[in-house]
């Protein structure tokens, strides 16, 4: 396990020969089915997007990358950002914000990200407090959701809410996951669930994932290093077992996986790996 967790720290080269060569991914490989697509969102490399985004995304597509989550905000205009993605391969899919602002303008939001031809529309932070949440905190967030949910279908937009390790910590009754998984309506409102997320709140993915199935068209998909910290990996360079995830989530037709992770120190270090990871993973 030490020379995966460390691999991210070598050269590039270094690290898609390491993985190349890891006896996990030789054992992986001889699995039946594989990540037909992968992606990933646009924050984890944001300096390299800001200084040249057309040059990163084509290092995505050369990496392995085919979905993008959110990155239009680098280009001129959204027609400028359509037409180099569908040029060199890769696809836009989703993108969002926060509670607050889409309480402010919704329809701002909604008009933009059809023009940017958006499938789902992600709150990151689907609550009006910090946390932690407190039964009276999900009531609202559920409401909320519901009636931004009505809005988005009318917008031809799915709405998505992204759960982080709070939503694992217990309230008064129950989780608050639970409780907005509970309290909208499957048909207005799903989730974006965040593996890692799941996993640090001290929950299963994989128990969640059987337990809301048909719930979550998109992933996001980060490791956990081992130790107490349970720090932010890159996908293969940590402790979660992502083989029966991916199976259940392809039992259920989930289609979108996105490379997630915050403050990452080597971005492109990252996508590399990650993608060199999600081409050779068989599960």
């Amino acid at each position: 396990m030490n020379t995966r967790r460390n691999f991210i720290k070598t050269s590039a080269a270094a690290t898609v020969g390491m993985l190349t060569a890891s006896p996990l991914i030789s054992l992986a490989a001889k699995g039946k089915s594989r990540l037909k697509n992968f992606g990933f969102i646009s924050g984890i490399a944001g300096e390299f997007m800001k200084n040249d985004w057309k040059g990163t995304l084509q290092k995505a597509v050369d990496f392995g990358f085919t979905e993008l989550e959110g990155g239009s905000n680098f280009a001129s205009s959204p027609k400028e950002f359509l037409k180099y993605c569908k040029k060199i391969g890769i696809k836009p899919v989703t993108g969002g914000t926060s509670l607050d602002p889409l309480t402010k303008n919704p329809q701002k939001y909604f008009d933009e990200y059809n023009e940017l031809k958006y499938k789902y529309f992600v709150i990151y932070w689907p609550w009006l407090v910090g946390g932690p949440f407190k039964l009276d905190d999900c009531k609202k967030s559920a409401d909320i959701l519901n009636d931004l949910g009505v809005k988005a279908k009318a917008n031809g937009l799915t709405l998505l809410w992204h759960n982080h390790d709070k939503e694992f910590h217990q309230m008064e009754e129950g989780l608050p996951f639970d409780y907005l998984m509970n309290h909208t309506d499957p048909k207005l409102v799903q989730c974006e669930l965040d593996i890692y997320w799941v996993k640090k709140g001290g929950g299963d993915p994989l128990e969640v994932l059987k337990k809301y199935a048909g719930r979550f068209p998109v992933l996001h998909v980060k490791d956990m290093a081992s130790g107490p910290d349970q720090d932010f990996m890159c996908p293969g360079s940590g402790i979660i077992d992502f083989k029966p995830i991916f199976r259940e989530a392809k039992n259920q037709g989930i289609k979108h996986y996105f490379v997630e992770r915050d403050k990452e120190p080597d971005p492109m270090g990252c996508l590399q790996s990650s993608g060199a990871f999600l081409k050779n993973i068989r599960f």
